[in-house]
């Protein structure tokens, strides 16, 4: 039987706490740019920065960063000033954004969260970017677009600097497709206000947070991320890994977890040593509880929700998915099959199967996608579906 070209993978997504272009962003990148192919097309969008007058010297620095910093690995910096709806420079202007269709690794980062949002929600930018994702380009994303990924985001500028009361917006909500509802918050140990002002929990203050909390529905995850730490989200084997200076904080409540998972209730003092008693006042309120992850840890994604796959056209325009297509397509040199969502659906728990160590199950579903013609295979970057004849 001859093989066709596998469908690729959805690509990693690193989440950045803070300090992306910071020396420890750089040993974190210097990892991901390993996994690229050499000269990789990395595409800046500018969008969260578009309301501020300096925004292309913002995004720029980031630029300067990747092309100087990781120069050892030749990249191919484009900046795309997606700035504002109703402009020439719009996130709906398909000369201005698509550069995103060719993308190896695709960037947001400062700005303001709730500005991001409402310029991408619905656009052909974001559209291109989660087309593009789900064939294979990593997202990277920092400060402003880790928080308008969540599915509530926090308005940090309207409650921190205008003044507005304590609420959440919806965001973009990257992460609902994958059946997880999440909620970022970037700069979690932040300490700008040093011994006067409490500035953790992305500037709000601990106290502020937890009434925060409260407005939340109980099925939400929140993930709080430290400064010059990064979580990165492996889709294709189920995977979170933590790389940085400082911790990634779960809060959740309502799914199953391994049996040494506890709630705050349940912890005995020692195993709460040096953790923050906002943590386990607000695990305790919500009946849930808490986990916390340093550098070089690595725990399965069902650990934050019950994950699941997708078919990778879903909820994108056709016109949209066939121009993704073909764009990969072109820098393949192949077509590619696409595997129908059952296919897609067992290949997910067969990984979820043999993360927990569930041979037989995980055998057993192999053979199960065989029947259907397509044929499972285990690479180092995770499985790879391919099309028997």
């Amino acid at each position: 039987m001859i093989s066709e070209p596998s469908l690729p993978h959805p690509g990693l997504i690193v989440l950045f706490g803070s300090g992306e272009t910071s020396p420890t962003g750089r040993k974190i990148f210097e990892g991901i740019m390993q996994k690229l192919p050499r000269s990789p097309r990395l595409v800046l969008l500018e969008t969260p920065a578009g309301f501020e007058l300096n925004s292309s010297r913002v995004i720029g620095r980031v630029g300067e960063f990747f092309s100087h910093r990781l120069q050892n690995h030749a990249p191919c910096v484009e900046i795309i000033p997606a700035r504002k709806r109703g402009t020439a420079y719009s996130p709906d202007n398909p000369q201005v954004v698509s550069p995103l269709l060719d993308a190896d690794l695709i960037f947001m980062g400062p700005g303001s969260p709730s500005y991001a949002i409402r310029q991408l929600r619905d656009s052909l930018a974001w559209q291109y970017l989660i087309a593009r994702h789900r064939l294979g380009a990593v997202l990277a994303l920092a400060s402003a677009a880790t928080v308008a990924i969540s599915a509530c985001a926090l308005p940090v500028y309207e409650i921190y600097k205008v003044g507005e009361e304590l609420h959440w917006i919806d965001g973009l909500d990257l992460f609902s497709l994958y059946g997880l509802r999440l909620v970022f918050v970037p700069h979690w140990n932040n300490q700008e206000g040093g011994a006067e002002l409490d500035t953790s929990r992305c500037f709000m203050g601990q106290m502020r947070f937890m009434q925060l909390m409260e407005m939340l529905p109980d099925d939400m995850t929140i993930i709080g991320l430290d400064e010059k730490t990064a979580l990165i989200m492996d889709p294709a084997n189920c995977e979170c890994h933590v790389r940085g200076l400082g911790k990634v904080t779960l809060i959740h409540t309502g799914h199953k977890h391994a049996p040494d998972s506890m709630s705050a209730s349940q912890n005995p003092a020692s195993m709460l040593r040096g953790t923050d008693e906002d943590l386990v006042i607000i695990a305790n309120q919500r009946h849930g509880h808490f986990h916390q992850y340093e550098d070089e840890d690595t725990f399965p994604m069902d650990e934050i929700g019950q994950f699941h796959a997708f078919h990778p056209e879903t909820n994108l325009p056709s016109e949209i998915w066939q121009k993704a297509l073909q764009s990969a397509n072109d820098k393949r040199g192949a077509s590619i099959p696409i595997p129908p969502l059952e296919v897609l659906s067992m290949v997910e728990a067969r990984q979820v199967a043999r993360q927990r160590g569930e041979w037989a199950q995980a055998d057993s579903i192999r053979l199960q996608v065989e029947k259907l013609g397509w044929k499972i295979v285990d690479t180092r970057d995770g499985p790879q579906i391919e099309k028997v004849s």
